[in-house]
């Protein structure tokens, strides 16, 4: 079916100018009708009548019935119908182009935004389906250490766990090398694919994944397909490599943070391992409430450096063996402050200070340093206090033992919101195992200094 109608162009007031002079120049009544038969111009004549068909691009459009001299009328239509067709389908291809360009520029701008490959990967999905109008993709990443490929995101009718093994042919070394986007177009062999295309993400002759559109159903990729999603995998290879990169360079960064927040906590011997279990503890809750990655990969770090303030504290306060005094315990409080003071200054971790400054906040508003309280708090200092608190309940100290694991859970749930968020300590409850039990001791939660 030709993209311009016969009778939309007849519409064109300089089209009609022409017909009517040619119809003067014949001398003989015609009658312009479309494929159906319709008639859009003239009446039939009741004699004896010639069809001339109209032509453009291998098609019939329609017919000027009329005498012989009315073929040349049919030609004038068909040429002005060719070059009507050829200027909509220019049109459209500029449309076409520009909106692929604009598809491009848009998902360059968001890839450059994620630091996570999986974002990454997710992303190149979300935006790629609109613009190829298909269902079904994925996107495979090689492991760093085993160098497997390995679905990370998918979407379509085709379980993720069975797509290795569907396009195992095109996910081999050897396929992939040529580091060029390839389309296969009616499978052979296969009853749930029928088609697809697919381009490997490739960054300085390293192939690091591939991504692959396909049908379920009967459809075939052009060679437009291949371009776009070698286009796309160009970009979104860049992101992954660049996403790796700042994963790696977070892995390094955690590592410093945690050697020296170790460091630190070897001042106290009898906390030994506490940062890390707080962390672990912390982890678990986030897990349980639904913290988003971004949340827990801060949560994290606020976990480990929750305590770095005490490199501030005195030894003969921060090592005393027996209770603090009232005075000793007002400095003691002080690791907060000082722990945002020397935070502050690092910008990569400013999503830490309200971890760090309020964890020993109350959800009462009785706590320290600033006195607030409720959903006030920061949800880090939140968890991180009932961690920090369970923690400290059952360790060991010098000046009494720790308390066993029921006797500490029935702590929390005590003092479930006045000391801490009954939905943190509710979350840590159901997501704890693997302590065991210590001896009972003679303390109880609001009296940790920890």
């Amino acid at each position: 079916m030709s993209i311009v109608k016969l009778s939309r162009l007849l519409k064109n007031k300089n089209l009609s100018a022409v017909i009517e002079a040619v119809s003067k120049t014949i001398e003989s009544p015609v009658c312009i009708l479309d494929t159906n038969k319709t008639v859009l111009l003239g009446t039939i004549p009741e004699g004896p009548y010639m069809e001339h068909p109209v032509e453009a691009s291998g098609e019939t459009s329609g017919w000027v019935l009329g005498q012989a001299g009315a073929s040349a009328l049919a030609q004038v239509i068909s040429y002005a119908l060719e070059r009507e067709i050829e200027k909509k389908s220019l049109t459209d291809e500029t449309l076409e182009r520009y909106r692929e360009l604009s598809f491009l520029f848009a998902l360059g701008e968001k890839v450059a935004l994620c630091f996570d490959v999986r974002e990454v990967a997710q992303l190149c999905i979300d935006e790629t389906l609109n613009i190829f109008g298909a269902p079904e993709m994925f996107v495979m990443l090689a492991d760093d250490k085993t160098l497997q490929m390995k679905v990370v995101a998918a979407t379509g009718a085709v379980d993720s766990r069975q797509l290795p093994g569907i396009f195992a042919p095109w996910i081999s070394e050897n396929t992939l090398s040529a580091g060029r986007a390839e389309v296969v177009n009616d499978v052979a062999g296969h009853d749930i694919v029928h088609s697809f295309v697919y381009a490997p993400l490739k960054v300085k002759n390293k192939i690091n994944g591939v991504i692959f559109i396909y049908s379920t159903k009967p459809r075939t990729f052009t060679s437009g397909d291949v371009k776009l999603l070698n286009t796309i995998a160009s970009q979104v290879a860049v992101a992954t490599e660049s996403a790796r990169l700042f994963e790696k360079l977070h892995e390094t960064f955690f590592t410093t943070v945690h050697a020296l927040a170790e460091t630190i906590e070897k001042r106290d011997p009898y906390t030994g391992n506490h940062t890390k279990r707080v962390m672990e503890y912390s982890l678990a809750i986030g897990n349980h409430m639904g913290l988003d990655n971004n949340q827990m990969k801060w949560l994290k770090l606020s976990a480990v450096l929750h305590d770095i303030g005490k490199i501030g504290v005195r030894d003969n306060v921060l090592l005393k063996e027996g209770r603090l005094t009232d005075e000793e315990f007002k400095l003691m409080q002080k690791h907060n402050i000082y722990g945002t003071e020397i935070l502050k200054h690092v910008e990569h971790l400013r999503d830490v200070l309200s971890g760090v400054r309020h964890h020993h906040e109350r959800f009462d508003g009785k706590g320290y340093p600033d006195g607030i309280g409720g959903e006030t708090i920061d949800i880090q200092a939140r968890i991180i206090s009932v961690a920090d608190a369970f923690d400290a309940m059952t360790t060991n100290r010098p000046y009494r033992k720790g308390l066993s694991l029921e006797t500490a859970f029935d702590e929390l749930k005590k003092h479930s919101g006045t000391q801490f968020d009954p939905a943190v300590v509710d979350a840590f409850i159901a997501s704890y195992n693997g302590l065991t039990s210590g001896n009972e001791g003679g303390i109880n939660a609001e009296n940790i200094d920890s």
